[in-house]
């Protein structure tokens, strides 16, 4: 669909130990999106997120703010290509 969209995106600042995860996981889920979240060794978070662009916005947007435990210093997000055949979201 062209207002599908998938975007990857890497979450510095205090964001583990924080339930940021968690809390990505739930809004992602609660926004019907497609795709993971992870920790990253380098103490970031980086998540891909699929479906509608509007809801993907707004996954971006979630992940700026962050959970009230979180302390968000930066989002980069880059757009990637689409995933076929993808269902449901996950944490790693």
């Amino acid at each position: 669909m062209a207002d599908e969209r998938r975007v990857r995106a890497s979450v510095s600042g205090r964001v583990q130990g924080v339930f940021f995860r968690q809390s990505v996981l739930e809004e992602a889920e609660r926004l019907g999106l497609s795709g993971w979240v992870r920790n990253t060794p380098d103490g970031r978070v980086e998540l891909e997120a699929q479906g509608p662009a509007d809801s993907v916005d707004q996954l971006v947007d979630f992940c700026t703010d962050g959970p009230s435990a979180a302390d968000v210093d930066g989002v980069d997000t880059q757009d990637v290509g689409l995933q076929q055949g993808e269902s449901g979201f996950s944490a790693g």
